[in-house]
């Protein structure tokens, strides 16, 4: 029976369902070793997949490959990466929440009133129409695909970016489909940029001083992939100087340290999220890293979980080369 260890699950009690799910499989909760056929985790380190020799996959448990594992295990070519797409909806979800946040105002609106304060009632300057504009989605998997109908269904026009266009499964309402080649393009047209993409090599960095000052005067950027995707400092500068209307973040610069995939660490209650004040703009919507979460989605990841183990030859295989 192969033997697959779970380390640091969300849900502990979720391990016998996915026991039940996936009967022809030993899976054990902790560290790899010698036993072990698959590991699933989003921390890897060269001295544990050293100490396991019979290891032949690693399932990184939510969407990506973070830099450290994916620097790792190129050093182990019969180790395949698998991640899993079960938080697609969850993640898509709240980046339309940050999008339409930022569009209507909603957070400072809220402060205003709770302080008996009706006056932006008064200011239509608060709000602007999404239908009609254009979005920008910059990766069109799991996630941007669902955002891009999303932005449809407010009758938005969707510009879409992969870095393999003709390889995309265009949504039947009309999603046009750009490589990279087109990007400073669609920054010019786009409205909102929404970027739902992978951080690799190539796209660390992507969007810097010059990107945001290609973009419409008035635009909103929101960002639900990885916060190195977009320059800090470009990124706090464009905020500040109004070039940007607002902006919707999940993902940031600096993390609290310690602490696990499954465990909060004593600084969560203590970290800023950045070297640069975004917490005094009154144009940013923050949100901790939670994109991908709900009530749900334990249950869900532990579905994915199962499909993977008992598929043969197992889906969402990693190109480490590209780096997703």
């Amino acid at each position: 029976m192969p033997v697959a260890h779970y380390r640091n699950p969300h849900n502990a009690a979720m391990l016998d369902t996915l026991r039940e799910l996936a009967p022809e499989w030993r899976i054990e909760e902790g560290n790899p070793d010698e036993e072990t056929d698959v590991l699933i985790s989003g921390r890897v380190t060269q001295e544990e997949v050293v100490g396991a020799p019979n290891l032949r996959a690693i399932i990184i448990p939510f969407a990506g490959v973070p830099i450290p594992v994916r620097d790792v295990i190129r050093e182990f070519p019969n180790v395949a990466v698998h991640n899993l797409h079960h938080n697609a909806p969850e993640t898509a979800e709240v980046a339309m929440a940050l999008l339409l946040t930022c569009a209507k105002s909603v957070v400072p609106i809220d402060q205003a009133m709770r302080r008996g304060d009706w006056t932006p009632g008064y200011d239509d300057r608060h709000s602007i129409r999404l239908a009609g504009k254009t979005a920008v989605v910059l990766g069109f998997g799991a996630i941007g695909q669902r955002i891009a109908r999303a932005c449809r269904g407010l009758g938005m026009k969707v510009i879409a970016h992969r870095r393999n266009p003709s390889h995309a499964e265009v949504p039947a309402d009309g999603v046009e489909v750009r490589g990279p080649a087109d990007l400073d393009r669609s920054l010019i047209e786009a409205d909102v940029l929404i970027l739902a993409m992978p951080q690799t090599d190539e796209t660390t960095g992507l969007i810097a001083s010059s990107e945001l000052a290609m973009m419409k005067d008035g635009a909103i950027l929101v960002n639900i992939a990885r916060g190195k995707l977009v320059d800090e400092d470009a990124l706090y500068e464009a905020l500040a100087s109004g070039k940007l209307r607002a902006a919707g973040l999940d993902v940031w610069y600096r993390y609290p340290e310690g602490g696990s995939d499954s465990n909060m660490p004593e600084s969560a209650s203590n970290t800023f999220p950045s070297t640069r004040p975004f917490h005094e703009l009154p144009n940013v919507v923050m949100s901790p890293h939670r994109g991908g979460a709900s009530i749900d989605v334990e249950l869900a990841r532990v579905q994915a979980l199962a499909e993977l183990l008992n598929t043969d030859p197992m889906p969402n295989r990693v190109d480490l080369a590209r780096g997703y």
